[in-house]
């Protein structure tokens, strides 16, 4: 695999996890704590991607 692909597998990933993480605590898919954790998950992804990508 190159590196975008461990790159985009990851925002991808960490930003549906992000996303779903606030309806543990019952808030909508649109929150904004949804969208922020989305956005933060995904940003995660993108450094994760890219280290494991270099290995």
């Amino acid at each position: 695999m190159n590196s975008n692909s461990f790159v985009w597998m990851g925002a991808a990933v960490g930003s549906v996890i992000g996303a779903y993480v606030p309806a543990l605590w019952g808030a909508g898919m649109f929150s904004y704590s949804s969208i922020i954790l989305s956005t933060i998950g995904g940003l995660g992804g993108i450094w994760l991607g890219f280290k494991l990508s270099r290995y």
